[in-house]
């Protein structure tokens, strides 16, 4: 008698990076430099990656900051390694963010979702569970 057997290969790991910060300047230094780090142990490029971070953690920790929360931050490769999805959640789902072409030249601040905007391919907002909201941003990475 034979007998077939058959074995299933599981699939490849889920490229997936998850944590928690706290919603200060430190915190969103700390989403710059865990994202470099994560990316780099992924072998992928990280500069456009680390500023998009860098502009929606300080985001979540200057207008998004709520005492006690801790803002989220998520990295995953998606469609096949052809895309990363960085997103950045707080509890200000109140506080809708908007990119403003408007700043100042002299302003430090008020330029960061013009910035995402410019390094990311696609970028949006989405609410909810209550009270949160979270700002994604994906960058298409070359095969």
């Amino acid at each position: 008698m034979n007998q077939e057997i058959t074995r299933t290969e599981p699939s490849a790991p889920a490229r997936q990076f998850t944590v928690l910060l706290s919603p200060t300047r430190r915190g969103a230094r700390l989403a710059r430099l865990l994202t470099t780090a994560q990316l780099g142990s992924w072998g992928l490029p990280s500069e456009s990656a680390a500023q998009i971070v860098a502009e929606l953690a300080t985001n979540a920790a200057v207008h998004g900051r709520v005492p006690g929360r801790d803002f989220r931050l998520e990295l995953a490769v998606e469609a096949c390694g052809k895309r990363l999805r960085i997103a950045v959640s707080d509890t200000r789902g109140d506080r809708l963010p908007r990119a403003s072409t408007h700043a100042a030249d002299d302003s430090e601040c008020g330029r960061g979702l013009v910035i995402v905007e410019a390094l990311a391919d696609r970028w949006g907002v989405a609410l909810g569970p209550v009270p949160r909201k979270t700002v994604w941003a994906e960058l298409d990475l070359a095969p």
